[in-house]
């Protein structure tokens, strides 16, 4: 016998060993790549198993958003804000997604095989559609991003978190709201909606018939399952670059009407003065640098992959640029992946830190052509006079500056 068949035989014998102890030492002895003790025990539960569980190092959470406690003393639910700051790529899970209510409102716990959709109003045929029938007409899976009005630059904010996190970015799935209406077949001179959800308020909102026939989605699945209870479960209205409150959750009734309805929800949100309504329907190209930013602590002068997020409710995002001395420079950041219309798109810049005092800021363009406007632009068109209060009617979008101290501890730059 060769020296190699035997030495190959003694490793199979050794193997062999090592295998019935491992067998029959399970439960005393550790397998790589699984934790001895307790630790074990508490990852390897069924609730792991069943649907999954993040790391118990991973500690990103949502805040409240506005300084009002969520829930409130009455259990009302209020806006909670996305954790921007850790966030990678585009799409929010499901479990961070920001939530945005209407004036506070309480989770509806909906049965799905009881929910139905109704259209009526100046339509051919008034439908009634179950869950069911939805699933089983065609669907569409999109990018979309959604943002509150109140997601805004402010001197009282310290993090990007604070300032930017009503906005969130997932992927959806349903029916194009266009199909529902041309199956119910609109009049003539129907030139509105009025889309109603499942709230003790009676949440509503109208929209234009032009954008319901255009890309609207009635979405009953959210990242790949169904749509959480906060996202509006098992039904929502998806309207792509509009304002977070014509997404109009729990969808239970689409009115089709000749004028718009100053609804519960477009108290405060609708209008017919031209440059108001442009700006409070659609969101207009915006960009935030979330690392660095606000709360944040670079350990020293060196090299940094500057990285943001930049969307738009006009289109995709065509370009984004990097300032590193408070806008007085701009040079082109790198567009990562594939930039969808009214979807977050992640930017990133290589940049070397000499560890001065230096101020970041970010600027995005959209395919139409329109420029993420400075804070001192958004003055000028709202006449707002140097030293007033900073309100702006409509969606702000202004460019939201991050100083980096001399120390590398990062600060909100607005004055």
């Amino acid at each position: 016998m060769s020296s190699k068949q035997s030495d190959r035989r003694e490793f199979l014998k050794r193997s062999v060993a090592l295998a019935s102890g491992l067998g029959l030492g399970a439960a005393t002895q550790p397998v790589l790549g699984q934790l001895p003790g307790p630790e074990a025990h508490q990852h390897g539960t069924d609730e792991i198993v069943a649907y999954g569980k993040r790391s118990r190092f991973v500690t990103s959470v949502r805040i409240p958003h506005g300084g009002r406690h969520s829930p409130d003393t009455f259990g009302l639910d209020f806006h909670i804000a996305a954790p921007l700051q850790d966030s990678v790529g585009v799409i929010t899970p499901s479990s961070l997604h920001y939530m945005g209510t209407t004036r506070g409102s309480f989770i509806p716990d909906i049965d799905p095989d009881k929910h139905h959709l109704m259209i009526h109003g100046m339509v051919d045929n008034p439908l009634v559609f179950t869950m069911a029938d939805l699933k089983r007409m065609p669907s569409v899976t999109r990018l979309h991003f959604i943002e509150c009005a109140g997601n805004r630059s402010s001197s009282r904010m310290t993090t990007v978190q604070e300032t930017h996190g009503m906005t969130s970015c997932a992927e959806w799935t349903g029916v194009l709201l266009s199909t529902l209406l041309k199956e119910a077949g609109v009049h003539e001179g129907a030139d509105w909606i009025v889309a109603e959800g499942v709230e003790e308020v009676k949440g509503a909102s109208s929209l234009p018939m032009t954008k319901a026939m255009d890309d609207c989605l009635v979405c009953y699945a959210m990242n790949g399952e169904a749509v959480r209870p906060q996202q509006g479960f098992p039904l929502r209205l998806l309207v792509p670059g509009f304002e977070g409150i014509f997404n109009v959750k729990w969808l239970r009734r689409i009115k089709v009407v000749d004028q718009y309805y100053m609804t519960y929800n477009d108290y405060g949100h609708l209008t017919q003065d031209p440059a108001n309504a442009a700006l409070g329907y659609q969101i207009g190209p915006k960009s935030v640098i979330t690392y660095p930013s606000g709360g944040q602590q670079l350990p020293g002068h060196g090299f940094y992959e500057v990285s943001g997020l930049a969307w738009s409710g006009g289109g995709a995002v065509s370009r984004v640029e990097v300032s590193t001395d408070g806008g007085r420079t701009w040079v082109d950041a790198e567009i990562r992946g594939t930039a969808h219309p009214m979807a977050h798109t992640r930017f990133t810049f290589q940049w070397n830190w000499d560890g001065t005092e230096c101020e970041l800021q970010s600027r995005c363009t959209d395919d139409v052509g329109q420029v993420q406007p400075s804070r001192a632009q958004v003055a000028e068109f709202w006449n707002i006079p140097a030293g007033q209060p900073f309100s702006v009617k409509g969606q702000d979008n202004s460019i939201q500056p991050w100083r980096v101290a001399s120390d590398g501890s990062v600060h909100n730059a607005i004055a």
